[in-house]
């Protein structure tokens, strides 16, 4: 390194580190895949001191190797870093040369001297703000917008954009791939800077977006289009208007569909929302972020599609695939939210509105599609929940196909980059409006979003523990469309607004795998882990020592034997898990003179189902495993699996499990041996039984037989309704089993609102008949079946004999 240079960094770096708050990308280095036996090298995309000192900088707090410095090869020593353009002279028109191809030619000629050479070149993308193109830039842009900035433009670069500073490392690759590759060690040397041009071109385009739309150039787009042009021709001859009319109404109708993106007010609340999550969050867990970036390095067009729990959920996700280095989403919205102030702060954060229904409007219909199509052809990712609204039920919501089945056609229609939708799990350890749920769902109104709401939430903002968002695996809808109809190219109508009469089963299709995908990357928390046990208990009170024992072991169950690869457990161990959500303050601790009691707030049990059904998936095969081993004195082990076979179908359909029939039994297998181990089961003989009750694990084991019981029960309604009807118009069977299920939870204390919530009936008679376990008769109705009868024996087997009795006793 030259002594100007030196000057320079040393020179500079206390201005730059008063100056610059930067955000490193990712902040787990393990993503980078480095050895830390070979020497690291970074390659850099501009040659300027700043960057490299702020590099230096980012390099420090996550234990690399300072890029200021130099390192040695046989003697020889190099610059750890490498700059692949140089700095942009104030009064010339073309940057100097950095000779990074002359430098690399030499590294490659050594690599072929010495077998045992290998470097670990990290490409590092250094950004000052994340400012999109504009059609039109303004004066900013002309001081601060520059690929290759003077040392002009990078004074005030630092000076207005140092706070929005951002270091995103990619992977590392070995110089020894690069080195045995065909050609001269010239050819190599100018391949590889060409690959590393293409790379920070798609960093920069994954971080910043493309260039904004401008309103004019948005409206020509979709009211050009042919679709939309018909539709107003029938807009018009339909309600006797002009051509004229019908074309301002669908503009207004994309004035109220379209977002407006600012940059400015995506930093502004990056600030205001850091300061907000450091107030009331104890931190947010982000999983599998890896992948998106993967996705957008390799040019897809990306659609986040995440389940819905709470309001918080627009600004949560948005804020972490910020600063996860990707360039923010365009969010579909209810219209509900276009109130003022909140929507036209949403609008410039990215929001684009749309209405609850679009039945018998096909202008709205053809410009909301239109739209949408827009936004992915011109490469903005794109936000929507499958759900269609937040779960009350802290459950999986059976999806809305719209969004879904507009993607898929917008897909067939041609996208220029390859779409790949992500699933998003977002989870957490206190949702505010979980109180309100539980009002909505015994009947009361859902109020209405308005200022006064949003500020009275911001007054309640306090201690809400952790929150966790985990990307699923990407789903490609091309290799999707390929493996479910794989002549779907050839089936495409000339007519755009034609629906091909394999899209419907195959959005379907579609739905459930996003769903599923969702479930399988599900966070397990300590709110979540509590309140199962403790709603599992007979009185929803558990001693402390109780409570961290069963939490123990349902933690061992899912290490040792996973839901998936993908879903994520918390680092800590039980005690200091519930010392955590204790320290939440949402549940009751007493003191008696053996020790502490753990039970929910007054009147609170029923919010406690919230957080318990967000991971109840994860417990369903370990629940009934473990309830026919407590209701029966001979529990074998292909008895146990036979009861999977009949069950697992309808769990499957009802909880959104990604496993197939034969990989639920093989995983059962794995889960017996698994509580084996652990002490939550006992061999006897040929039989499977309870640990001894004098087992410090009997109590664990016993609150995991009861944590299913609900869904039985639901199942017992239904099927003994069923059995007492013969034959029953489906509507009647689901609105009887709803009303008997409410009467249920009256007598025996059912503190859960969602034991009769409709969608949890309508998916299990759906699973029913699906899966073949009922007749229909001439008018439609449901019969009974032979099938349906085994069915309800099975089941009755798991469910209290008093609520047995009860349902025997109904009148139809």
């Amino acid at each position: 390194m030259s002594w100007m240079r030196n000057a320079l960094l040393k020179t500079f770096k206390w201005p730059v580190k008063w100056l610059v708050r930067s955000k490193d990308i990712p902040i787990n280095i393990s993503e980078l895949g480095l050895d830390k036996a070979k020497p690291v090298m970074y390659l850099m995309h501009n040659n300027s001191v700043t960057d490299q000192l702020t590099l230096a900088m980012s390099a420090k707090r996550l234990g690399l190797p300072d890029p200021t410095e130099s390192f040695d090869i046989e003697g020889e020593s190099y610059p750890r870093c490498l700059f692949l353009r140089g700095t942009q002279p104030l009064f010339k028109k073309n940057a100097a040369s950095t000779g990074i191809e002359s430098v690399f030619t030499e590294l490659f000629q050594r690599h072929r001297e010495n077998a045992t050479i290998d470097l670990q070149i990290v490409p590092v993308y250094v950004t000052w703000g994340r400012a999109p193109g504009k059609g039109k830039p303004g004066f900013t842009d002309l001081i601060t917008h520059t690929a290759t900035p003077s040392w002009l433009r990078k004074f005030f670069i630092v000076l207005f954009l140092g706070r929005d500073n951002f270091i995103s490392y990619s992977k590392a690759v070995h110089s020894r791939n690069m080195a045995e590759q065909r050609g001269s060690d010239a050819d190599i040397a100018q391949k590889l800077v060409r690959l590393a041009s293409t790379h920070f071109q798609r960093k920069r385009q994954s971080m910043t977006g493309p260039t904004l739309l401008e309103v004019q150039e948005r409206n020509n787009a979709v009211l050009g289009s042919e679709s939309v042009r018909n539709a107003i021709s029938d807009e018009a001859d339909a309600k006797k208007i002009t051509p004229s009319q019908a074309r301002t109404q669908a503009l207004d109708y994309l004035d109220e569909i379209a977002a407006d993106y600012r940059e400015g007010l995506i930093r502004f609340g990056d600030r205001a929302l850091t300061f907000i999550w450091n107030k009331i969050y104890n931190g947010i867990s982000v999983g599998h972020a890896d992948r998106v970036r993967d996705l957008a390095r390799n040019g897809h067009e990306i659609i986040y599609v995440p389940c819905h729990r709470s309001h918080m959920d627009y600004l949560l996700l948005t804020y972490v695939i910020y600063h996860e280095g990707l360039v923010t989403p365009h969010i579909a919205a209810g219209i509900n939210l276009n109130f003022w102030p909140a929507g036209g702060i949403f609008r410039r954060g990215g929001a684009f509105f749309l209405r609850r229904s679009f039945a018998g409007n096909k202008l709205y219909t053809a410009v909301f599609k239109e739209y949408l199509e827009l936004l992915f052809n011109k490469g903005y990712s794109v936000k929507y929940y499958p759900e269609g609204g937040r779960s009350r039920t802290g459950r999986l919501i059976p999806p809305k196909t719209g969004m879904l089945a507009m993607t898929l056609q917008a897909v067939i229609k041609g996208v220029n980059r390859p779409v790949s939708i992500v699933p998003v799990y977002i989870g957490y350890e206190n949702v505010m409006e979980v109180k309100s749920y539980q009002s909505e769902l015994k009947g009361k109104s859902k109020k209405k979003e308005s200022p006064a709401q949003i500020f009275s939430a911001i007054r309640k903002l306090k201690n809400y523990g952790h929150g966790y968002v985990n990307f699923g695996t990407p789903i490609n809808l091309n290799q999707f469309l390929d493996q479910s109809v794989p002549s779907w190219r050839e089936s495409i109508s000339s007519d755009p607004d034609k629906k091909p009469a394999w899209l419907t089963p195959t959005v379907n299709e579609l739905a459930s795998s996003v769903m599923t995908h969702i479930n399988t990357n599900a966070a397990v928390n300590g709110m979540a882990l509590t309140s199962l046990c403790l709603l599992s208990s007979k009185n929803h009170v558990l001693s402390e020592r109780e409570l961290k024992l069963a939490m123990q072991a349902f933690l061992d169950l899912l290490n040792q034997a996973p839901f998936s690869q993908d879903a994520t457990l918390p680092d800590s161990d039980a005690v200091t898990l519930l010392h955590e959500t204790l320290s939440l303050e949402r549940l009751a601790v007493e003191q008696d003179d053996f020790g502490k009691l753990i039970s929910p707030l007054k009147g609170g049990a029923a919010l406690l189902t919230y957080y318990r059904n967000n991971i109840i998936h994860l417990f369903s095969l370990p629940g009934l495993i473990m309830a026919k081993v407590f209701v029966s004195t001979r529990a074998e082990k292909s008895l146990i699996l036979q009861l999977v076979a009949a069950l697992y179908p309808l769990l499957q359909k009802e909880l959104f499990l990604y496993r197939n029939q034969d990989e639920a039994l093989a995983y059962t297998a794995e889960l017996i041996d698994t509580m084996k181990k652990i002490g939550l089961l006992q061999q006897k003989g040929k039989y499977l039984a309870p640990p001894e009750s004098s087992s410090e694990h009997y109590n664990a084991a016993w609150l995991l037989s009861r944590c299913m019981r609900e869904t039985f029960q639901r199942y017992a309604v239904v099927l003994t309704l069923l059995h007492k009807h013969k034959s029953v118009g489906r509507a009647q069977l689901e609105k009887q089993s709803r009303d008997v299920a409410e009467r249920l939870s009256a007598l025996y204390g059912i503190s859960s609102p969602e034991f009769y919530d409709k969608n949890v009936f309508s998916s299990f008679t759906a699973a029913l008949k699906e899966n073949h376990w009922l007749d229909s008769d001439g008018n439609g109705n449901l019969c009974i079946s032979e099938e349906s009868t085994a069915l309800r024996r099975d089941v009755l087997e798991l469910v209290e004999p008093e609520i047995v009795q009860h349902l025997e006793t109904v009148e139809v």
